[in-house]
């Protein structure tokens, strides 16, 4: 599936069956006896609530022609025939509730299944699919995917299906008790009301698409100028925001109101196709009672029928429009589902075996895109316990390995061994728990500090969370807040400083007690004086650990056992930092122009 359509829904005929199809195991869940049994009572249930509804009539008609007179029955008949009558209306109510109590258990376990295999599905997705998407899309996408189920659950299993039976259980009455005309009035009433819906419904289908689709894009840019908040007020682009949101709303107004015009045409032919159908069958009863073919409760009976069927037929519009709605969205969010995950386990991939932690890179190839190699024949070794760093200038390729190590992409060409043991041969969960990173860019939960340093084992205690904080350098800081590790750090973290979050992110690996350690840039938002404190704490974190860092500031990586250093893609230089100072190459030019830009500084 082309990821640039995830939006688009398929042009098939079968789109509706398709998505129905994908729906009934949530609803049938495999195994789940219980449920199942809910599914059957349930259903059974509604078909009770329908054949007691169809005999409320019934039992007015013979009361109507007891009190008018027209036969030969005991005088008391009436009242316990009225007595029936309420109390068949109170069992038909009393059956639709009780299912809709014992259902609703099942509705909302397929609901959170539905919603859970989604949220699931786009974790495991590849890191290309989620670089290439827009979140606030994507979580439209999801939510009018979840209330779409909602809805369907709701309405197709307990108001179409039992619509359609009351329809032909009344026609099958209506033909026995009178003359085949009225049921065929009928009949024909309620399939061009149905036909005329099907066919505007599928016209109106296409305005609604594009309702989502440019709702969708408006909140993808809202969210994402509003993520952005301290950038737009730094480059005075507010009413450049404007400006592109009020474009997208105005595209969803064009098609809202196409939408609705649509609406207006689809109310109106179908009130018209009801009223047809009940002048007719009205002036048939009004004549076969001038005759005296038919009784006064007849007639009764006849129009109590018509007012019972239109009642539901009316709302049967509203619910078919918002069923096919539905399944618009409900199509779109399981098209999530299609999408293969760019990087998978192996079959019967075994967990990784961490013996020492020794990291290889062997010959490896690698590029986004084929056409544009980021990375070219690179091998290097970290052995176990020891300290390789990477530096080079921006573009290099530098933080790709870190990508690359954690398996978000595979190589093109050449492997990556962990203790002899080839990445893509061993199961991700493994993988990724060996490994601790501290990225350059530090995002947060919006949530405590206090979670956010828990993620990193969240299992771990209190002492243990407050001990990483303490090699973080950061304990003293939040307990002087005044809701100390209960502080919330804001959306993306935004509440702190970039060296404060990067320090929750150092303290967050340190938790996680990884056999392997990665620092991308792990000390690049930090002034002079906290940075050789973090670094004091990293070395004593790392000291017996596998550590492959990431640097731009060489003087972070002076103590390494061996740096490497990248230029487009390729190790041009490796050893330690006076060897490559004496040979006079990249590194020493890169060394000699931070120096000079360091001393510049400090004589400002």
């Amino acid at each position: 599936m082309n990821h640039a359509n995830l939006y688009e829904s398929p042009k098939a005929g079968g789109r509706q069956l398709r998505t129905m199809a994908t729906l009934l195991p949530y609803l049938w869940p495999a195994g789940n006896w219980p449920m199942r049994r809910r599914v059957v009572f349930a259903f059974a249930l509604m078909i009770a609530s329908r054949i007691a509804n169809v005999y409320v009539p019934l039992f007015y008609k013979d009361a109507m022609d007891m009190l008018t007179g027209e036969t030969n029955l005991v005088i008391a008949l009436p009242l316990g025939l009225l007595f029936a009558y309420g109390a068949t209306r109170v069992l038909a109510v009393g059956f639709a509730e009780l299912r809709e109590a014992v259902f609703a258990r099942v509705a909302q376990r397929a609901v959170r299944a539905a919603a859970l295999r989604t949220f699931e599905h786009l974790h495991a997705l590849g890191l290309r699919f989620h670089l290439d998407r827009q979140t606030g899309g994507l979580s439209r996408v999801i939510e009018r995917g979840v209330k779409g189920i909602e809805f369907v659950l709701a309405f197709t299993m307990f108001n179409i299906l039992p619509t359609l039976l009351e329809i032909l259980l009344v026609c099958a009455i209506l033909w026995n008790l009178f003359d085949v005309w009225y049921a065929l009035v009928t009949f024909v009433t309620i399939v061009s009301y149905i036909g005329f819906t099907l066919v505007i419904t599928e016209w109106r289908i296409a305005h609604r698409r594009e309702m989502n689709n440019r709702d969708t894009e408006a909140n993808t840019k809202a969210i994402d100028s509003l993520l952005n908040y301290e950038t737009v007020k730094y480059f005075g682009n507010e009413a450049h925001e404007a400006r592109r949101y009020d474009g997208a709303m105005r595209g969803y107004e064009e098609a809202a109101v196409r939408n609705t015009i649509s609406l207006s045409a689809l109310n109106v032919g179908q009130a018209g196709i009801i009223a047809a159908g009940l002048v007719l069958v009205t002036v048939m009863a009004g004549n076969d009672v001038v005759a005296g073919t038919m009784t006064i409760g007849d007639f009764v009976l006849v129009n109590a029928y018509l007012i019972q069927l239109y009642l539901p037929l009316n709302f049967l519009g509203f619910v078919y429009r918002q069923i096919r709605q539905s399944l618009t969205d409900m199509e779109v969010m399981f098209n999530i589902l299609d999408i293969p995950a760019e990087i998978t386990d192996a079959p019967a991939a075994p967990p990784l075996r961490i013996t020492g932690g020794e990291v290889v890179f062997d010959h490896v190839d690698f590029g986004y895109d084929e056409r544009r190699p980021i990375l070219r024949d690179v091998s290097f070794t970290v052995p176990p316990g020891r300290t390789v760093a990477i530096v080079g200038p921006s573009g290099a390729g530098k933080s790709t390995l870190s990508r690359i190590l954690f398996r978000f992409y595979d190589v093109t060409g050449g492997s990556v061994k962990i203790d002899g043991q080839d990445i893509r041969k061993v199961t991700q969960e493994s993988l990724r728990a060996a490994i601790g990173i501290v990225p350059q860019d530090t995002v947060l939960f919006n949530d405590s500090i206090y979670y956010n340093i828990l993620y990193g084992r969240t299992g771990a205690s209190r002492a243990q969370v407050e001990e990483a904080a303490r090699l973080a350098r950061i304990h003293d800081f939040i307990i002087a807040l005044p809701d100390g590790y209960r502080t919330g750090v804001g959306e993306r973290g935004l509440k702190l400083s970039g060296g404060e979050k990067q320090r929750v992110a150092i303290a967050r690996t340190i938790l996680k007690q990884p056999a392997i350690l990665l620092f991308d840039e792990a000390t690049s938002a930090l002034d002079t004086h906290t940075e050789k404190e973090i670094q004091e704490s990293l070395r004593e974190v790392s000291s017996d650990r596998s550590t492959l860092v990431i640097a731009h500031r060489l003087s972070t990586v002076i103590d390494a056992d061996e740096i490497l250093v990248l230029d487009h893609g390729r190790i041009v230089e490796r050893g330690r930092h006076a060897d490559l100072l004496e040979r006079g190459g990249a590194y020493a030019a890169m060394w000699a122009k931070q120096q000079e830009t360091l001393e510049d500084v400090e004589a400002d």
